[in-house]
C-alpha cells in the first residue's frame, strides 16, 4: 500500500499556491456556493481523497433509473436477484347459477338424511341428554346455532366432547366452550378445521405439494421485492395498504435508494402466498416474486452488502491529456488495491439548506426551540411546496395557520406544528422551552434519531479526514480494531426498524487499540482499521493525536465526547464503529459509445426475466436484453459502466467520488442529477 504522507504535503503546497488556474478554479467554486446555499462535501467533513495524484473524470449519474441497480447480498453472499415472479394461479371453475342451486340441493338433502353412528350418539346423549343431541343435529341439517344445558369443568372432559363432536359430525360442527364452561355448537365456518384442510388441499400443485409447490405453510414468507423510483419504506407501505395489515408485518435487511432499479430480499407474516402473490396484477414501479417459507423473518442489518451497476453517462476528461481509458483503468486499480475513504454520504445529510447534523447537534445540547425552528425554517433548497407554509410560520407563529399548508410528505414539520398547535403560548405569544420539547418527541422516532446520527456522521467524517491526511494508508499504535476475541454486546436494547442498517449492526461490538507488536507482525491491514463515531459506550483511539481530535470538534460544539449520555434516552447516544477504508469487491468497468440520451446501457432483473421467459416460451424477446449490459451500438458519446460489491452502510457515490474526483453533494458537477428520461 502506499505512503500518502508526501502526497498530502505536495497537495496542500498545490492548494497554497495561487495560480492562475487555481485564482480561476476557486473563483468558480466561490460562485457556485453563491448560486446554490445547499450542504457541500466540506460542510459535512468530505474534504479529503485516497488517490489525489490521479486525474478524474465529469459525467453524469442517474439520468436513468436503470443508470443505477442495486441488488442486495445476503448473509450467505448469494447476491439476490429476481428470477420468477410468482406462480400462475389455477383458475377456478366457473359455476352457472343452475349448477350452483343443483349443488346446494344435493347438499342440502345429504344433510337431511345423515344419521349420526349409533355408538357415538349413545355417548353423546350420555354426555348431553336426549333433548341437547336431538338439537345438536337439527343444528347441523339447518345451519342454526346451540347452546348446551348442561356445564362441563373438567378440561379433560370438555377436550373429549370436542373431538366427539367433530367424530360424530365429519367434522361439519364447531365447538366453543363459554365462560360458564357450556357449550356453544354451530355448523362449520369458513375458518374450520374442515373447511382450512379444504384449502390446503386445493393448493396442491400437481406432484401432491400444498402451497402450489412451496411445501406447508411457516409463520413468515420471505420473497424478492424488485422496484423503481420508491424507497424502501414507501414500497412496503403500498404493500401492507393494498393487503390491508399494518407495515410492521414487513420486514427487511436494508434500505435501498429510491431513485435506482433495486433488488431485495423482504419477509412478512400471517398472510396466505395466494394473497401475496396477487399483488402483482395491482403494483406500480414494483414487483415481487421468489417466495418461500420460513420460521424466522428477517431483521435490518441480516446482509453482508450490496452489489452496484452504475452508468455514468456524458463521460469527459475536461482537460485532462490523459485518456478516459486510461484515467478510468488508473482509478479502478487504485480502488481495487487500495480502496476509498468511507465517508457517510451526502444523502447522511439531507437535501435541504440546512444540513441534518446542524439540526441533530441543537438536539444534543438540548436546544429544542433552536432545532424546532431550524426544521421550520423557510430555506434556500427546501421542499417548493412547503416554502408557503414555512413563511407564514416566521412570519405569525401561527401553527394552526402554517400546519394547514404544510405538505402531508413533511412529517417532522407536520409533527411540530401539530403539537404546537395544541399547546397554549407564554403571555408575550411565545411558546416555552417545554413546548418545544414536547413538540420535538412527536417526530416520528425514526426521524427523530435521524438527526442525531447524522451529527455522529459528521464527526466521524472530518476525524477519518484528519486520519488520512495524518496518517496515510499507514497503521499507527492506538489506530483501533475490531476485538474478534470479545463477544458481541449491547448495552441498550433497540427496536430494528428505528435505525439504519449500519447503526444497529456497528453497536454490537468492542475495539481495542493496535499495538507496535501487532503492527509488526502484519496482523492487521488498513481494512481492519475502524473509528468510533461519539459516544457513551465506544473506546476512542489511543494515539493522543487522533483523541484530541475528538475532544476538539465537540468542543467547539459546546459537547464532550466522554460525556455522551443525555437525560432523553433517544438523544442518548452509545456510538459505534465504522472502517476507515473500504474496498468494492469484483471490481470491473466498460466503456461504451452510443447517441442517443435515452437508450438504455444497463438491463434490469425485470428486463432479463421478461426476455429470457419470452424466449423461453417461442414468444418475441430482445436478444440485447438477455444479459446484464445492452450491446454497444457506436456513437459520439460515451459512457462508464462500473459493476462493483459494497459491504453494509457503505455509499457507492463515495466510491464514484474517489474515482471520478468530483464533489457528491447536490450540486456537485457529478450529482447534478438528470431528470429520468
Amino acid at each position: 500500500m502506499s505512503d500518502l504522507t508526501d502526497v498530502t504535503a505536495k497537495r496542500s503546497l498545490d492548494t497554497t499556491v495561487e495560480s492562475p488556474e487555481n485564482v480561476a478554479k476557486k473563483s468558480k467554486i466561490e460562485q457556485r456556493i453563491q448560486i446554490d446555499s445547499g450542504i457541500h462535501e466540506a460542510d459535512v467533513g468530505i474534504t479529503y481523497f485516497l488517490s489525489p495524484e490521479l486525474s478524474g473524470f465529469k459525467g453524469q449519474i442517474k439520468q436513468r433509473y436503470t443508470d443505477f441497480l442495486v441488488n442486495e447480498i445476503d448473509q450467505e453472499g448469494n447476491v439476490i436477484h429476481l428470477t420468477d415472479k410468482g406462480f400462475k394461479m389455477p383458475k377456478k371453475p366457473q359455476r352457472s347459477r343452475e349448477e350452483a342451486n343443483a349443488e346446494r340441493e344435493v347438499e342440502a338433502a345429504r344433510r337431511q338424511e345423515f344419521k349420526v353412528d349409533s355408538q357415538l350418539r349413545e355417548e353423546l346423549v350420555e354426555i348431553f341428554g336426549e333433548e341437547d343431541v336431538s338439537n345438536i343435529e337439527t343444528v347441523y341439517r339447518m345451519a342454526n346455532k346451540m347452546e348446551s344445558t348442561k356445564s362441563f369443568e373438567d378440561k379433560t372432559v370438555r377436550t373429549k366432547i370436542h373431538q366427539l363432536l367433530r367424530q360424530a359430525f365429519n367434522n361439519e360442527l364447531e365447538s366453543v366452550t363459554t365462560d360458564n364452561n357450556t357449550f356453544k355448537i354451530a355448523r362449520s365456518s369458513k375458518n374450520s378445521r374442515a373447511n382450512k384442510q379444504e384449502k390446503i388441499n386445493q393448493t396442491k400443485d400437481a406432484n401432491g405439494v400444498e402451497n402450489w409447490g412451496y411445501g406447508p405453510s411457516k409463520d413468515f414468507v420471505h420473497f424478492t421485492l424488485h422496484k423503481e423510483n420508491k424507497d424502501t419504506m414507501e414500497a412496503v407501505n403500498v404493500i401492507t395498504k393494498l393487503l390491508r395489515v399494518p407495515s410492521r408485518v414487513i420486514r427487511y435487511a436494508g434500505t435501498k435508494d429510491r431513485r435506482a432499479v433495486t433488488c431485495q430480499r423482504l419477509s412478512i407474516s400471517r398472510i396466505g402466498m395466494d394473497r401475496l402473490n396477487a399483488l402483482n396484477k395491482t403494483l406500480k414501479g414494483m414487483i415481487i416474486g421468489n417466495y418461500n417459507f420460513s420460521d424466522t423473518s428477517l431483521n435490518l442489518g441480516d446482509l453482508k452488502g450490496n452489489e452496484f451497476v452504475i452508468v455514468i453517462r456524458d463521460a469527459t476528461t475536461g482537460d485532462s491529456e490523459v485518456s478516459l481509458e486510461d484515467i478510468v483503468s488508473n482509478g479502478c486499480t487504485s480502488l481495487s488495491e487500495n480502496g476509498f475513504i468511507n465517508y457517510f454520504g451526502m444523502q447522511r445529510f439531507g437535501t435541504f439548506s440546512i444540513s441534518t447534523h446542524t439540526i441533530g447537534r441543537e438536539l444534543l445540547l438540548s436546544n429544542w426551540e433552536k432545532a424546532a425552528e431550524l426544521i421550520l425554517s423557510d430555506q434556500e433548497n427546501v421542499l417548493p411546496k412547503s416554502k408557503e407554509a414555512r413563511k407564514i410560520w416566521a412570519e405569525t407563529r401561527d401553527a394552526a395557520l402554517a400546519l394547514k399548508q404544510m405538505p402531508r410528505q413533511c412529517l417532522a414539520e407536520n409533527a411540530l406544528l401539530y403539537s404546537l398547535s395544541n399547546q397554549r403560548k407564554e403571555d408575550d405569544g411565545t411558546y416555552s422551552a417545554n413546548a418545544y420539547y414536547t413538540a420535538i418527541m412527536k417526530i416520528p422516532r425514526n426521524l427523530r434519531t435521524m438527526y442525531v446520527h447524522a451529527y455522529q456522521s459528521y464527526v466521524w467524517n472530518s476525524i477519518a479526514s484528519k486520519r488520512i491526511e495524518l496518517y496515510g494508508l499507514k497503521l499507527v499504535v492506538g489506530d483501533l480494531v475490531i476485538d474478534d476475541t470479545e463477544k458481541p454486546v449491547s448495552e441498550t436494547s433497540i427496536d430494528d426498524e428505528d435505525f439504519d442498517e449500519d447503526v444497529r449492526e456497528a453497536r454490537f461490538v468492542r475495539a481495542k487499540a493496535v499495538t507496535q507488536e501487532d503492527i509488526d507482525s502484519g496482523k492487521y491491514t488498513m481494512e481492519d482499521v475502524v473509528l468510533p463515531s461519539p459516544g457513551f459506550d465506544v473506546l476512542y483511539p489511543s494515539n493522543e493525536e487522533l483523541k484530541q481530535l475528538y475532544v476538539d470538534i465537540l468542543k467547539a460544539d459546546n459537547m464532550d465526547p466522554f460525556d455522551m449520555r443525555r437525560k432523553v434516552r433517544d438523544f442518548s447516544l452509545a456510538g459505534s464503529y465504522r472502517n476507515v477504508v473500504q474496498k468494492p469487491k469484483s471490481l470491473e468497468y466498460k466503456i461504451i459509445h452510443y447517441d442517443d440520451p435515452s437508450q438504455q446501457i444497463a438491463n434490469t432483473d425485470l428486463d432479463i426475466l421478461n426476455n429470457t421467459r419470452a424466449k423461453e416460451s417461442g414468444q418475441k424477446y430482445m436478444k440485447a436484453k438477455l444479459d446484464r449490459y445492452m450491446p454497444g451500438k457506436g456513437g459520439e458519446k460515451t459512457a462508464v459502466v462500473l459493476k462493483f460489491q459494497l459491504g453494509t452502510s457503505s455509499y457507492a457515490t463515495m466510491a464514484l467520488r474517489e474515482l471520478m474526483k468530483l464533489e457528491t453533494s447536490r450540486r456537485g458537477d457529478m450529482c447534478d442529477v438528470k431528470q429520468g428520461i
